[in-house]
């Protein structure tokens, strides 16, 4: 929930709005979520849908179409989230509960500043929008490979199979 409307007298009337169920169908088939799904699982998805389509565009002709270009975000990616885990692990390593969470700061949130970025247009050179995206797209990769192979109890070997005749 928003911080400032999480200790405000709008909490309860904010809480109620993002569980507003929400439906759509077309003939019998339908999907019915709360608020809150839609916009965590649908925009969200759009919106890494987009700025794949612009890391790929610019990797096929753009800025980074070379091996040397992609170098800087990749690594950056990377260590994006190892540094945090590490940190993570560093600090609780002694405590086997907390060590179970070592994977959540390897997922940072470069969808905020990115929106930031964009609302600054032209003040912001192009090639940093362009490192900030590609940066964020191999993270939540990363962040989403080390969630399916440890924090699942059974991988579907079909769903990974179909993915990869996808890609």
């Amino acid at each position: 929930m928003c911080t400032f409307l999480q200790n405000s007298f709008l909490a309860e009337i904010y809480t109620k709005f993002l569980h507003t169920p929400v439906q759509v169908s077309v003939g019998t088939f339908g999907i019915a979520k709360p608020l809150l799904l839609w916009v965590n699982d649908g925009l969200m998805a759009i919106f890494f849908f987009l700025i794949g389509l612009e890391v790929k565009r610019e990797v096929l002709e753009g800025e980074l179409s070379t091996k040397s270009q992609i170098a800087l975000p990749s690594i950056a990616g990377l260590g994006g989230m190892v540094m945090p885990a590490l940190i993570f692990i560093a600090f609780n390593y002694k405590d086997t509960f907390a060590m179970n969470g070592w994977a959540i700061p390897t997922a940072t949130d470069i969808a905020f500043a990115l929106g930031i970025i964009s609302l600054l247009g032209t003040r912001v050179p192009a090639s940093l929008k362009i490192f900030l995206m590609a940066l964020a797209i191999i993270d939540d990769l990363g962040a989403i490979v080390i969630i399916a192979l440890f924090y699942t109890n059974d991988l579907s070997i079909l769903s990974i199979s179909v993915a990869l005749v996808a890609f």
